[in-house]
């Protein structure tokens, strides 16, 4: 079977968790932003042409918050996958993991795109002010249940 459809870009999101003082590391997006403008969400971008999922985790957490991560200590915790409309012409896919290890404070290294990055309590997560169902799927992350959300497959 073929298909003429573009495939969706592949995206990498990481869930910074400090366990011990129940908070993640989350960035509001720019008023300008092309997607999700003036809400939440977590440090994510995309993948380079050839270059694994974890490394563009791990590349993009750094790039946008300044955080380090290894990659052997990102845990798998969720895949999204939204219909072609959603976020592009072609959709998107987003591998998100989380990450209990990290070297660095957060910062903003992308005022350009991004108006604030900080720690938010895990009970203080903005429901309704979140990227998609950003919200609902951090949850789920931070207690180990993982979830393949889809957005816009009808």
């Amino acid at each position: 079977m073929t298909s003429s459809a573009a495939a969706p870009p592949l995206s990498a999101a990481v869930v910074v968790h400090d366990r011990e003082r129940a908070r993640v590391v989350l960035l509001r997006r720019g008023t300008r932003a092309r997607f999700g403008a003036g809400l939440w969400d977590l440090p994510v971008g995309k993948c380079e042409p050839g270059e694994p999922v974890t490394r563009g985790a791990v590349r993009e957490l750094r790039e946008e918050t300044g955080l380090v991560v290894a990659e052997e200590d990102l845990r798998l915790a969720s895949v999204v996958h939204a219909a072609p409309g959603i976020g592009s012409a072609a959709g998107f896919l987003t591998v998100v993991f989380v990450a209990e290890r990290w070297q660095g404070e957060p910062v903003n290294t992308e005022p350009g795109k991004h108006s604030e990055v900080r720690w938010v309590g895990t009970g203080e997560v903005p429901a309704g002010e979140m990227v998609l169902s950003t919200d609902r799927m951090l949850h789920r992350a931070l207690r180990g249940e993982p979830v393949v959300s889809l957005h816009g497959w009808g």
